[in-house]
C-alpha cells in the first residue's frame, strides 16, 4: 500500500522538478551534496549506484547549471570534490522544500490519522 501511495503521488514531485527544471538525477545529486564539505566522485558514484562516467555526466550537468562545482581535494591531488555553489544551495533548500510538501490525500487526513502515521514510520528503519 505505501509502495502504491508513493507511486500514485510521483507526478506531483515529478511537477515539483519540472516546474525548477530539473531531472530526477540531478534531484539525487542536490540531494547528497552540500556547499562545504564536498563529495569525491568516487563516493557519489557508490552512493548512486551507477559508473563513474554516469556520475561525472550528472555532475556536469549540475556544473552547467552553475548548480556545482568541482574543487581541489585537500589531501588528495588525483581527487576532487564536488560542492553545490551558493544557487545550488539554493535550489536545493527550495527543492527539499518541494520535495517534502505533503501529497493532497494526506493534507485530506485528520490529525489522529496523520499521528498513527507518524508513529507507525518511526518504526521502520
Amino acid at each position: 500500500m505505501m509502495f502504491d501511495f508513493l507511486i500514485r503521488t510521483r507526478p506531483e514531485r515529478d511537477t515539483a522538478l519540472a516546474e525548477l527544471g530539473l531531472t530526477a538525477n540531478e534531484y539525487k545529486a542536490l540531494h547528497s551534496l552540500d556547499a562545504t564539505s564536498g563529495r569525491t566522485m568516487k563516493e557519489l558514484a557508490a552512493e548512486w549506484r551507477c559508473d563513474a562516467s554516469t556520475a561525472t555526466w550528472t555532475v556536469d550537468r549540475l556544473q552547467r547549471l552553475d548548480l556545482a562545482e568541482r574543487r581541489t581535494h585537500p589531501t588528495d591531488r588525483r581527487a576532487r570534490l564536488v560542492v553545490l555553489t551558493p544557487q545550488g544551495a539554493a535550489m536545493r533548500a527550495e527543492l527539499m522544500r518541494a520535495m517534502y510538501a505533503p501529497p493532497a490525500e494526506l493534507r485530506e487526513l485528520d490529525a489522529a490519522s496523520l499521528r498513527t502515521i507518524r508513529d507507525a514510520a518511526t518504526l521502520l528503519p
